[in-house]
């Protein structure tokens, strides 16, 4: 698993993984922008179902500015995550720098009623080199 996410964190009883890989065709580096996809595991290893409701992203380039994504769901949804299951989803996010990183969390309720934060894993963005 941890080839395959190698960015991990546990908040209670969810796992949050995550994959990223630089894309070029999405890029266009001659107009100052890069592009990279994330892929997210979340796993539920707890005892009841969890529910994903809102997400906070904080996004900082290579120059230190920072962005900050909130928003309902994920991709559009919020899923139930059943006890034992996971959820997968894939986004991008688009730098006018070479390399930066990701970080955030997840605002969760439990089949309880109980809202609780989870957190995203700290990831870098990095392009490639490309020689000129």
């Amino acid at each position: 698993m941890k080839a395959l996410f190698p960015h991990a964190l546990t908040t209670g009883p969810v796992t949050v993984r995550v994959s990223v890989s630089y894309l070029p065709e999405q890029s266009e580096p001659q107009r100052g922008r890069w592009f990279w996809a994330y892929h997210v595991r979340i796993e539920n290893e707890g005892d009841q179902p969890v529910q994903l409701l809102t997400r906070r992203w904080i996004i900082t380039d290579a120059r230190g500015a920072r962005h900050s994504v909130e928003g309902e769901g994920v991709v559009g949804e919020q899923p139930v995550i059943q006890p034992g299951a996971s959820y997968d989803y894939v986004s991008g996010c688009p730098l006018a720098t070479t390399s930066g990183a990701m970080q955030g969390s997840y605002r969760m309720v439990s089949a309880d009623g109980v809202t609780f934060d989870v957190a995203i894993p700290h990831f870098a963005l990095i392009a490639p080199a490309v020689e000129t």
